[in-house]
């Protein structure tokens, strides 16, 4: 017994392995570290892209350079001026809703973004304006999460099959013809 308590504290005593045991601690941490900087980035890359190409999109419409504006040409237009995007055009809603000059009543409710998990599609308003009306415009695209399990990705509102919604707001006054 006293051979065996012996052998016992010797081997508490040796610092073999030391550095192995930090780099299994420290290595998981460092991992999630980087995959949550890298969705964040991601994010931010798909922010600033939907952003830019919904103000230059806007601006074309504004300025008249599209005839008879549909749903379907705005999305496709938004969607050909992104290049972060994975099947964009399934995956987005356009809300257009002209905002009354007298009351200034903006939209209370946050725009609809698609929920993959369901066959019937939110329903928005495409409303093109007259001359000088103010036109606010929300646009949701919804994209899944590289990291899902880390970081950002944990944070995120998601819909059914884990997607979330990257949404571009901007305003424009119609320009007289």
């Amino acid at each position: 017994m006293i051979r065996l308590l012996k052998r016992l504290r010797h081997a508490f005593r040796l610092e073999d392995g030391t550095a192995t045991l930090e780099f299994v601690l420290t290595v998981p941490l460092l991992i999630t570290i980087f995959m949550a900087s890298f969705e964040s980035g991601f994010l931010m890359i798909r922010s600033i892209m939907l952003e830019q190409s919904v103000d230059i999109t806007m601006r074309e419409l504004r300025l008249g350079h599209y005839t008879l504006p549909d749903a379907a040409l705005l999305k496709r237009e938004i969607c050909n001026r992104t290049i972060v995007f994975r099947d964009c055009e399934a995956n987005i809603t356009i809300e257009m809703t002209r905002i009354s000059t007298t009351s200034w009543t903006l939209p209370t409710t946050a725009i609809a973004c698609v929920d993959r998990s369901e066959e019937i599609q939110p329903v928005t308003s495409l409303q093109i304006g007259q001359q000088n009306d103010i036109m606010l415009v929300r646009v949701c695209v919804v994209q899944d999460a590289m990291f899902p399990m880390t970081g950002i990705g944990l944070g995120l509102p998601k819909d059914g099959h884990g997607g979330y919604g990257v949404v571009a707001t901007t305003a424009f006054v119609t320009e007289p013809s």
